[in-house]
């Protein structure tokens, strides 16, 4: 390392997305406020901002999709769209005070460990700093999947990612190619079909649809959730409550799935009246084991004049001949990729580099694995929020975020308790052997049973993603940092220390 002098901190976060201003705000409620929030956009608001298609909404319930600490009694609908998630971000920030903690336009290029120090060193897009803990909030919808098309360079039209939005260009009259059908396309599809020319869906798989019972909330109702704030609270409680009681059926009893199958069914059947179309439209798997959509405008948008369905994924471009794998041609004069992120090989672990000198990407090249979904073997005093296997199939992953929150805060009341010069690095067999309890668990799932390939599993096939059991389980299993699951290094010895153990050496899995 250089002498050069840098500015120091004591937390730097990473992201500005709800993890990393759930982070900005649990730090601050702990006393913490040498703190910085890295963020390489120009705002906060991480996926909510970055996604601003046509249609974009939530597809949790508004009162479960936001902070406990922070409620807000006037979402204006029960599934609020983005616009109203990123203004409730924008609100937590300055509530909460966090602007003058932000570091906007600063994107991280590399994050490396200092064994000698104990500390890192962040290179970012606008200079140099240093700090004693890193939590990366980067989150797994951060950056797009794009697939690598034969011919695609040299398309004559338009071409972008539902993530990156051009909303200069005009689609009116357009020839649209949508590739995809998860959970963007099935809200851009009838927002844009009314409007286009031509719309060609590419379906690679079929997706369960559910209806979405999406109301406006009224006045009355608003009224009395800022009068009566237990009342918001008992309405989230509600919405928490049922979605716990139905994890049994994802991850113990799949077979019991099969009415909410035949409610789908309905759902398309009362729409699509074509045969053809219902069998290119009917999933072949498990409901579930993709994540289950939410839409009552899906269907009726696919059964217009204008809409063509191939069931077939994209296999080249040839000029502006869009061509599936099944040999399907379309003539498109915009193609709008809806395939999701890379969200078992986040970018953000080629940038961070560990004690060993490896980089994350590397550790994890044959699947993703850390402690409690927060850290990992081999890189002291840095940790992720919405980590390996901390996703949800049916919930919403706030309520995940704040279990996380509550692991970080304990985990610095640790090292606060170790003193100056201390760091704490995740034991390989702690790792090992929670990511063993959760992967033997996730066998019964209908993620790992239901007969689908999705985006929760990774290249091996493994499921790295979801959580398999309910929101309360995990809330219990990251109350406390267990120190017998970690090695404590000190900066004068610069090797570990003799094991700690506490009172909580059982791991909840």
């Amino acid at each position: 390392m250089g002498q050069q002098q840098h500015e120091h901190v004591r937390v730097a976060v990473i992201g500005s997305g709800f993890g990393g201003l759930g982070a900005a705000v649990r730090l601050r409620r702990e006393g913490i406020t040498d703190f910085v929030v890295l963020e390489r956009a120009d705002s906060v608001g991480g996926t909510w901002r970055d996604n601003s298609y046509p249609g974009c909404a939530c597809d949790v319930p508004s009162h479960l999709y936001s902070f406990s600490f922070a409620p807000n009694p006037d979402w204006p609908r029960t599934f609020s769209g983005q616009e109203h998630i990123r203004a409730y971000l924008e609100h937590v920030t300055d509530t909460f005070r966090l602007r003058p903690h932000l570091r906007l336009k600063h994107e991280v290029l590399m994050m490396r460990w200092d064994t000698d120090a104990l500390r890192w060193e962040i290179e970012t897009s606008r200079g140099t700093l240093t700090a004693d803990v890193v939590v990366s909030a980067t989150g797994p919808l951060s950056d797009p999947k794009t697939p690598d098309v034969p011919g695609l360079a040299d398309f004559p039209g338009k071409v972008f990612h539902s993530a990156r939005w051009d909303h200069d260009h005009d689609l009116r009259g357009k020839r649209v190619a949508m590739i995809g059908t998860g959970a963007s396309a099935i809200q851009i599809v009838p927002s844009i079909q009314p409007e286009v020319g031509r719309l060609t869906l590419f379906q690679r798989t079929p997706a369960w649809v559910m209806p979405r019972v999406d109301r406006k909330i009224s006045g009355a109702e608003r009224w009395l959730h800022r009068q009566l704030p237990i009342t918001g609270t008992a309405r989230r409680g509600l919405l928490w409550g049922i979605r716990e009681l139905q994890v049994q059926a994802f991850t113990k009893r799949p077979n019991e799935l099969g009415l909410v199958e035949r409610i789908a069914k309905a759902n398309m059947h009362k729409a699509i009246k074509d045969p053809a179309l219902r069998a290119k439209l009917t999933p072949s798997y498990r409901i579930g084991c993709k994540r289950i959509l939410l839409s009552s405008t899906y269907y009726p948008a696919l059964a217009q004049p204008n809409v063509d369905v191939v069931a077939s994924g994209l296999k080249e471009v040839r000029g502006s001949t869009v061509v599936a794998a099944d040999g399907t041609q379309t003539e498109a004069d915009v193609i709008i990729f809806g395939t999701g992120f890379r969200v078992t090989d986040m970018p953000i672990a080629e940038r961070v580099v560990g004690a060993e000198g490896t980089t994350l990407a590397e550790v994890w090249k044959d699947g993703m694995e850390s402690l409690r979904g927060a850290t990992a073997a081999g890189f002291p005093n840095w940790m992720t929020i919405i980590g390996p296997n901390t996703g949800l199939g049916n919930s919403s992953m706030i309520l995940m975020i704040e279990s996380q929150l509550n692991y970080m805060a304990d985990y610095m009341r640790q090292l606060n308790l170790l003193g100056e010069g201390s760091a704490l690095a995740a034991r390989p067999s702690s790792v090992h052997a929670w990511n063993r309890r959760v992967q033997e668990r996730m066998k019964r799932t209908v993620w790992n049973t239901g007969g689908c390939t999705s985006w929760y599993l990774d290249a091996s096939g493994r499921n790295t993603t979801i959580w398999p059991g309910t929101t309360t389980e995990f809330r219990s299993a990251t109350r406390h940092v267990d120190l017998s699951e970690y090695e404590v290094i000190r900066a004068a010895r610069r090797k570990p220390v003799a094991e700690i153990v506490t009172q909580d050496t059982e791991a909840v899995v």
